[in-house]
């Protein structure tokens, strides 16, 4: 079980984020604009080993790599494997799209329906393809802050034996994944936050997606069972050290429909 406050890697200048996006091997990619060398900043929500160079390009909900980049528009984002996981990842091995219940007893978690959909590229000779064949897992905590499959005395839960809410997906020839999950709570000195990890090959890039404080906060004072617990005492985006080091750029753009909560999110991988 790793600390969210272990970091790994060191931020790479521009000049050598052109060399590695050239080399032969793999490495793992969150693509943003901007070309201002100036201002360096650590990406993937949990550790050091990335350098976003100015604003990320948001678009239709996700950050990611344009079909179009060239050789000369190099993806400014570059994040090496070997980062923390964060706390209570569990390799389950659970191949499914729906993570809501436990597979042992079948009780779904309680909570609003959140869609993660995740499209996985391939960046190489100044292009991007979809990239099949990943395996990408998620794993979160419940409404109310609780991990499956650990035991946290401080937090007072054990939850040993138990999967809810962790499972992975292989990308298809389209390079998506798609889970069906909740929206999660929150546990006490961490923002809203789910975790995530990319397997291809011996290769692999474990990082966390964040949420809008203004939804979050929403969320968990106004609907059950968040508002058990509420927002107050929840810890903000910009109060949270792992959030601050990814520059916003893992910051999901989640949009509601009904009752139900959806988001999509590229990710480019260099082969």
């Amino acid at each position: 079980m790793d600390s969210d406050d272990i970091l790994k890697g060191r931020i790479l200048s521009r000049r050598e984020i052109l060399g590695l996006f050239g080399a032969a091997g793999a490495a793992f990619l969150v693509a943003c604009s901007g070309d201002d060398d100036s201002s360096p900043a650590t990406s993937g929500g949990n550790s050091s080993g990335a350098v976003a160079e100015g604003t990320p390009a948001v678009s239709g909900g996700s950050a990611g790599v344009s079909a179009a980049a060239t050789a000369t528009s190099v993806p400014s984002c570059v994040v090496l494997p070997d980062l923390t996981e964060g706390p209570y990842f569990v390799d389950t091995q659970l191949d499914r799209s729906d993570i809501r219940s436990d597979p042992t007893s079948g009780v779904m978690r309680e909570g609003a329906e959140l869609t993660l959909t995740l499209n996985v590229l391939s960046v190489g000779g100044g292009s991007c393809a979809p990239m099949s064949g990943a395996m990408v897992d998620i794993w979160q905590c419940d409404a109310v802050g609780v991990y499956s499959g650990v035991q946290d005395n401080a937090q007072g839960f054990n939850t040993m034996n138990q999967k809810f809410l962790r499972g992975f997906q292989m990308s298809g020839a389209d390079g998506q994944v798609k889970f069906t999950t909740v929206y999660p709570g929150w546990y006490p000195g961490r923002a809203t936050h789910i975790h995530f990890k990319i397997r291809k090959g011996n290769e692999e890039f474990t990082s966390q997606f964040f949420f809008d404080d203004t939804l979050s906060n929403e969320i968990n004072n106004n609907l059950a069972p968040y508002s058990r617990r509420g927002a107050n005492g929840r810890t903000q985006n910009a109060t949270d050290s792992i959030y601050r080091q990814s520059n916003g750029i893992l910051l999901l753009d989640v949009q509601k429909s009904g009752n139900a909560y959806a988001a999509t999110f590229d990710i480019g991988i260099q082969a």
